[in-house]
């Protein structure tokens, strides 16, 4: 039984394939997702370390020891290079995703947002490094 209508009775369905990569804000809102799960492994990581640490100084050192193998570092270096996209990415984010903040009756630009929000960070970061490495063991 043929219609004269065809197809014209089947929803359109559009394929999903690839449908990210077809535009930069996608591709780039993509990387963001994915550095996602690079902080959730680098977390789990660190509470792992943590455990081992309630487990006593063994397997603290065998963790530890677990830090510095050549294939660790790789990991790690990946992680860094993740973690700090990922932080430029929340930071750039968020004067689109907060209320819109007035200084002096001006509304302040989202680039000073994201500028002050990456500096803090850095600050903050570079703070904590010195503090560590200032602590001896």
């Amino acid at each position: 039984m043929s219609n004269s209508q065809g197809d014209a009775r089947r929803p359109y369905v559009r394929s999903m394939d690839g449908w990210w990569r077809k535009n930069p804000f996608f591709v780039k809102y993509m990387m963001r997702e994915v550095t996602a799960f690079v902080v959730a492994a680098y977390a789990i990581m660190l509470l792992v370390g943590l455990l081992s640490l309630a487990r006593g100084e063994a397997a603290y050192n065998t963790w530890l020891e677990v830090q510095t193998h050549p294939i660790s570092l790789i990991l790690h270096f990946l992680g860094l290079v993740g973690l700090v996209y990922h932080t430029w990415t929340w930071f750039e984010i968020m004067p689109k995703t907060m209320p819109p903040m007035y200084s002096n009756g001006k509304r302040v630009e989202g680039s000073v947002i994201t500028t002050v929000g990456v500096v803090v960070a850095v600050i903050v970061t570079v703070a904590i490094l010195l503090l560590a490495w200032s602590v001896k063991p």
